[in-house]
């Protein structure tokens, strides 16, 4: 019988609206709906700008080739460290003579 309490004391519980916290809104945080683009899906569509710079990360027993990026986006970091060979199957156009040449 006491795992049956147990039970009913966890379905029972609720949120009380004293639990809330009052959200002052910030005009920055405000994306408008023209700057926003989205697919079939209705996931952001994110797209790389442009390639800023390269290292490779060296680990135990290999070596991993990064490339900081610049994003579009207006939900994350402007700038993140990629790996490249993800980036250029996706992006092979960034990848031309004109930009970072590989090592």
């Amino acid at each position: 019988m006491s795992s049956n309490r147990k039970t009913r004391k966890l379905t029972l519980s609720t949120f009380h609206i004293s639990n809330l916290k009052k959200c002052l809104s910030d005009e920055s945080h405000v994306i408008p709906m023209k700057e926003l683009r989205l697919d079939d899906k209705l996931n952001f569509v994110e797209e790389l700008v442009e390639i800023l710079d390269r290292e490779v990360k060296k680990l135990k027993q290999s070596r991993i080739p990064i490339i900081k990026v610049r994003w579009n986006s207006k939900r994350r970091p402007e700038f993140t460290w990629e790996r490249e060979d993800q980036i250029r199957a996706k992006y092979p156009h960034l990848f031309s003579n004109t930009t970072l040449a590989s090592n």
